[in-house]
């Protein structure tokens, strides 16, 4: 999809002041800059024989675990991850492996974007400000923090005494690929922002860093650097081994242009004698449940 490509450039571009290296201004600019003016105040893909793939990511090499753990800790992490492993398979469509006993693990997209895991500790704020990051992005909800037991507002405040790196947070849903679409447009404003005030390099994570993170890095890429919807998805995976969720993306982007507008829906049930009334076929979020208000005409 980049019928998006085709909109007229004779809108004044606000973004243009970025500096991007081997890349266009995205002819998206405008589009998204109008909607970014107002945020802040799924198809996954199986292997061709319609199998999940098998994904398993690793720790990349000199990255140990952020801090020194005892058996018993390390086995009740194990536990925690093979449980974390088995929901984002079930939730995602393919076959996802997350170790967070590991370590943080993470990837270059380019030479200024990483895509990777979550910081355990206040020490993974070093091994970043080593490899040039100014801005770490946290798309994790607090329910993601608690699960593996990290301390995040000590990882803030170490990252905020550094004083050369910011530890920015906007949330979205784990699993969720209709909370990403509806999230994404603030998501890429924030991320826009940081990256434009504090250059450098920056590093994007969720929890594995296999959904949420990689799915912004290329809405990322897509929206405000001028990739091709299809460049940035190629050029993530020939990097780190993930699932973005690309309907979400494709459909947030069609959500921009249509002006993100919402409308009330109405449904009515005549029948007099029901109590519940459950409705399928409705994208509302992985694992979320639609209240109704009921008005009786009796």
């Amino acid at each position: 999809m980049n019928c998006l490509q085709s909109l007229p450039r004779s809108s004044a571009l606000p973004l243009q002041g970025v500096k991007l290296q081997r890349r266009r201004p995205s002819p998206f600019f405008a589009a998204v800059n109008m909607v970014f003016t107002f945020c802040l105040s799924s198809q996954g893909m199986a292997s061709r024989n319609g199998r999940p793939r098998n994904l398993t990511i690793k720790a990349v090499p000199g990255s140990p675990p952020s801090a020194e753990a005892s058996g018993a800790d390390v086995d009740e992490e194990k536990e925690k991850s093979e449980i974390y492993s088995h929901n984002m398979t079930q939730a995602m469509g393919a076959v996802l492996t997350y170790r967070h006993e590991l370590g943080m693990n993470y990837n270059f997209i380019t030479p200024e974007l990483i895509v990777g895991s979550c910081l355990q500790t206040p020490e993974d704020v070093d091994k970043l400000r080593k490899i040039g990051v100014k801005t770490i992005f946290c798309l994790q909800q607090d329910s993601d923090l608690e699960y593996f037991g990290v301390d995040i507002s000590a990882i803030r405040e170490y990252a905020r005494a550094c004083g050369d790196i910011e530890h920015l947070r906007a949330s979205v849903r784990d699993f969720d690929a209709f909370d990403l679409r509806i999230r994404l447009p603030a998501v890429i404003s924030k991320l826009y922002k940081a990256i434009n005030r504090n250059g450098g390099v920056t590093y994007i994570h969720c929890t594995a860093g296999l959904g949420r993170a990689p799915a912004a890095a290329m809405a990322y890429m897509y929206w405000v650097q001028g990739y091709k919807l299809s460049e940035a998805h190629d050029l993530l995976l020939s990097k780190r081994s993930c699932f973005p969720k690309l309907e979400a993306i494709k459909s947030a982007s069609a959500d921009i242009l249509t002006g993100l507008k919402k409308k009330p829906v109405i449904l009515t049930w005549k029948d007099p004698n029901c109590t519940t009334v459950e409705i399928s076929g409705l994208d509302i979020g992985w694992g979320q449940v639609m209240t109704a208000a009921f008005r009786s005409n009796m």
